[in-house]
């Protein structure tokens, strides 16, 4: 029999949806404790009933303030809710700023909400390498709904669509060109479209051009019976955040009905599939890297092999070692 670990001592605490259990095994998976992994793999069998929604947009865009109305509406309506906002990290200290943990304050009172800031720590894509975990305690602890904030880069932003039943992009008015969706490589993965800070005066330009975009036939348009709706919002006047919730159960509806859900899932599985175990050969190559790696790299700078023959030498390597 395994032994009990610390961390298994907490699986039954999440389950009742204890949040201070919840927050010790997303602090331990992030930092990637080994101690950790049986605790999360007893959580994963009890995953798959959350709304998992993807809240991206370029920086600047209005989507911290758009998950600041979002929560409350939610739990209005009888809904728990989980958000994991994700920070950028310094590329020096790897520290980060947490500030959707300090600006969320007040919602984190109400015991139905549950709110973490997670640093990217290097890891690209717009997510946090723990995040998936972080979403599989709140799905576990019984939260109907999870938000994923990403962080905001833009061009790279294309993790949350492997991570997120639902994705909603967020633009402002006034943040660049016309086709700056476009520019941004984001316009594609969208299930929903948000203009924020509707109460400016430019802000139907950006609505009426995103809504052109959408009806031209671009490459990446897929044959699908949802049509990408593009609504208007206003933190200012909070108008607009009663639609997003409607269109978002709309949006989660139709998943299910169509079985689009389930690809959706299975995407979502096979991305952290890769992920996992791109991570785990990246911790072996860290434990050979005075050894193994560094003959390696010596007969590599000496042109006595190439990189890509080294590479090979070195998981055939691993693969001997771990068999």
């Amino acid at each position: 029999m395994a032994p009990i670990t610390p961390s298994l001592e907490l699986v039954s605490a999440v389950l009742a949806g204890q949040a201070r259990a919840i927050a010790r095994l997303i602090s331990r998976a992030e930092a990637g404790e080994a101690e950790v992994r049986p605790a999360m793999a007893s959580i994963y069998q009890h995953t798959g009933r959350a709304h998992i929604v993807g809240i991206t947009g370029v920086p600047g865009s209005g989507k911290s303030s758009l998950i600041d109305l979002l929560v409350p509406r939610a739990r209005e309506r009888g809904k728990t809710v989980g958000v994991v906002a994700v920070d950028p990290s310094s590329p020096f200290s790897g520290g980060s700023i947490l500030g959707d943990r300090i600006r969320m304050g007040d919602l984190a009172l109400d015991p139905g909400v549950f709110i973490r800031s997670m640093a990217t720590r290097g890891a690209l894509g717009g997510l946090a390498r723990a995040t998936h975990d972080a979403v599989d305690l709140l799905d576990a602890g019984g939260f109907d709904l999870v938000l994923l904030e990403t962080v905001g880069v833009g061009q790279d932003e294309v993790d949350i669509v492997r991570a997120a039943h639902t994705v909603v992009v967020v633009s402002a008015p006034g943040l660049g060109d016309d086709i700056q969706a476009i520019k941004a490589g984001i316009l594609e993965i969208a299930d929903i479209h948000v203009v924020s800070k509707a109460d400016r005066a430019d802000a139907g330009k950006t609505v009426k051009e995103l809504k052109t975009m959408l009806a031209m036939d671009l490459p990446f348009k897929k044959a699908t019976e949802w049509t990408i709706p593009v609504l208007s919002t206003s933190t200012v006047k909070a108008e607009g955040i009663d639609a997003l919730l409607d269109m978002l159960e709309k949006h989660r509806e139709t998943l299910e009905r169509t079985g689009e859900i389930a690809r959706r899932r299975e995407s979502i599985a096979e991305t952290r599939l890769l992920k996992t175990a791109q991570a785990v050969l990246h911790g072996e190559f860290e434990k050979q890297r005075d050894g193994k790696v560094s003959s390696l790299i010596a007969r590599v700078v000496a042109r006595e092999l190439d990189p890509h023959g080294a590479a090979l030498e070195l998981l055939a390597a691993l693969k001997s070692g771990m068999s």
